[in-house]
């Protein structure tokens, strides 16, 4: 069992920066494929960003390449989003997963409860 807590989301303007933040329990994390999803208001859950456990592979969203940067730290437990040069249509909650495999769909095994980002334009 895997539980994820997120934290960092807020409220930021256009073009501003924030870093999202994903703490897992367990003593496995290495061994988890971690993944970064948004939810907008009345929209369906969309994939943002994918790593492997030890960080060899990385995939992201067409809509945030270059922009958005996942990363990890496996002594920390810790998986993070860099978000930069936000946009009003980043706004969602933000939700971080975990699963045994590396996967870009949503079919994740553990989530976490979700942290709010706003932008204002």
């Amino acid at each position: 069992q895997v539980q994820l807590a997120e934290s960092g989301g807020g409220l930021v303007q256009a073009g501003g920066s924030l870093r999202l933040s994903c703490v897992a329990s367990g003593r496995t994390f290495s061994s988890y494929a971690m993944g970064w999803f948004r939810q907008a208001p009345g929209k369906e859950r969309e994939f943002v960003a994918a790593i492997s456990g030890r960080a060899i592979t990385t995939y992201h969203a067409d809509s945030v390449k270059g922009r958005f940067t996942i990363s990890r730290d496996n002594a920390r437990n810790t998986v993070y989003l860099q978000m930069n040069s936000l946009k009003p249509e980043d706004t969602a909650v933000y939700y971080c997963a975990a699963d045994s495999r590396f996967r870009r769909d949503y079919k994740y095994d553990y989530w976490g409860q979700g942290t709010q980002v706003t932008v204002s334009s």
